[in-house]
């Protein structure tokens, strides 16, 4: 029987990739944020099978939610909630509140520079929208409409000159690592205090796993400086109390020993990584530094991993030494490389080559 072809997310665009790494750190709930997580993982090459063991998730479950998301896009992260008894506002009265919502209470004659849940109710009865409502029912009407009561925020796109090259650079190493050379990603994960860290896990119902509220950072704090090998999908990092470009340099060194192949390093623009000593120290060793474009440490592959650490290594614990907290950090390293499998990542883009430049002239 012929093996089955591979499920990816669709391509995404650059702005779409960056909102999905945001939700998978900052989404709404808890299930937009595991969906995302998934959706971002299988974005950045790793297959069903990879994900399902990554994230403990069923292959089924992954394989229907990249199905969704392709089909409907970003709606698929959402949950479906119950729809309850029969709806006793109509669609033309339902239309009116969103308008009313989305209005700014000045404009309809109120001295407020937003709604409340409560002030919008008195306003839909007093102008005979409706001619009652609960603050519930008011709720899930906006939220089946997609309306949502959330902070504004600020956009920023890159405001690199050479974001596009940069950017076809990297997916190009990605998806065509030169001959004779191994693509390395490499990021630093931290600072790493000591600290109750909330999660989920498995508790008897009605009786919770709890952490202390109050505590003191008096132990200082750890780094984990870790890069990633998207051909074997391995994690190899240091834990150090600084990271500076000595430690930067110290894990350079580790992989120059392990890899006999030209490195090219895919990195971000952390001060540290342009010292000077570290330019010199790595040309003389046979590596090349590729940096990232600026605000774009979605296209570091090692991001998802580091996702992975976070949940099943740090997540829902309160470590009372550094000790006991990097050695669960080596424990879980240990464990992803005995599970790691070669990552897939030219599917990211597929126009990479139409925009590079032409090195040769």
């Amino acid at each position: 029987m012929a093996r089955r072809a591979e499920l990816f997310v669709r391509e995404l665009s650059d702005g779409e990739a960056a909102h999905l790494l945001h939700l998978s750190k900052r989404g709404p709930n808890a299930v937009v944020r595991h969906r995302a997580m998934l959706l971002f993982a299988s974005f950045q090459g790793q297959s069903v099978s990879q994900i399902a063991l990554l994230f403990a998730a069923s292959a089924t479950h992954v394989a229907a939610l990249i199905h969704a998301f392709n089909a409907e896009g970003f709606p698929a992260l959402d949950p479906h909630w119950g729809e309850g008894r029969p709806r006793r506002i109509d669609a033309d009265q339902r239309a009116e509140i969103v308008k009313v919502a989305l209005a700014r209470p000045t404009d309809r004659g109120e001295p407020f520079s937003s709604w409340s849940l409560a002030k919008l109710r008195d306003h839909l009865v007093r102008i005979r929208i409706v001619p009652a409502i609960s603050r519930s029912q008011l709720w899930r009407i906006l939220r089946d409409a997609g309306i949502r009561f959330q902070h504004h925020k600020t956009w920023k796109a890159s405001p690199d000159p050479e974001f596009e090259v940069r950017k076809n650079r990297v997916l190009d190493l990605y998806a065509h690592p030169p001959a004779g050379s191994r693509v390395l990603c490499l990021d630093e994960f931290g600072p790493l205090n000591l600290q109750p860290r909330l999660g989920h896990g498995w508790q008897p119902m009605r009786h919770p796993a709890r952490f202390r509220a109050t505590y003191k950072r008096t132990a200082g704090v750890r780094h984990l400086l870790a890069a990633y090998d998207p051909a074997t999908g391995r994690l190899y990092g240091h834990i150090r109390a600084t990271k500076t470009w000595r430690e930067v340099r110290e894990l350079l060194g580790t992989l120059r020993a392990r890899f006999t192949e030209h490195l090219i390093v895919v990195l971000d623009n952390f001060s540290p990584h342009h010292k000077r000593e570290l330019r010199d120290w790595v040309v003389d060793h046979d590596i090349e530094l590729v940096f990232l474009p600026t605000y774009s440490s979605w296209l570091n592959l090692i991001e998802c991993q580091f996702q992975g650490l976070r949940r099943f290594a740090l997540n829902g614990t309160d470590y009372p030494s550094h000790a006991e907290q990097d050695a669960a950090i080596r424990a879980y390293l240990r464990w992803h490389n005995r599970n790691s499998r070669p990552a897939k990542p030219w599917r990211i883009k597929a126009e990479v080559h139409h925009s590079l430049p032409n090195v040769a002239a």
